[in-house]
């Protein structure tokens, strides 16, 4: 890395070296994870980024939902868009149809100050991410 590399990177974690940290432990996790846990890290960040959410919509920190409510469709994007319909058939139809409707009612979610709504999601795809731990445990 050259000095004006080194230099923006350490403006970068002096600026959020909370978020630094974050994004290294999930690249590092990522690194080494297989197709299933890659799945089960993606529900992880998805249910942060969503519980998150509520709570800056419940404190006006728009930033700061703008920022979850992206990350958190993103998530819900990538996880359709892995979807193996050929090998999952129906489930996947119906996975697709769910992460599709989680989507809607995030980003209508988004213009508002409450934060149930992106709870009521977070616990609908908990269910989902706690089934995924149980299948890959057994």
């Amino acid at each position: 890395m050259d000095e004006v590399g080194l230099m923006a990177y350490a403006s970068a974690l002096l600026r959020d070296p909370a978020r630094t940290y974050r994004e290294i432990d999930l690249a590092g996790r990522t690194a080494t994870a297989d197709g299933p846990a890659l799945v089960q890290l993606l529900y992880d960040e998805l249910l942060q980024a969503l519980r998150a959410a509520a709570w800056a919509a419940e404190r006006r920190q728009f930033k700061t939902r703008s920022d979850r409510v992206t990350r958190a469709t993103a998530i819900l994007f990538a996880l359709e868009a892995n979807l193996d319909h050929d090998k999952g058939g129906d489930v996947s139809v119906a996975l697709q149809r769910f992460y599709a409707g989680c989507r809607r009612q995030v980003v209508d979610a988004a213009i508002g100050e409450d934060g149930m709504p992106f709870r009521r999601v977070a616990d609908e795809l908990d269910e989902i991410a706690q089934a995924w731990r149980q299948v890959r445990a057994a």
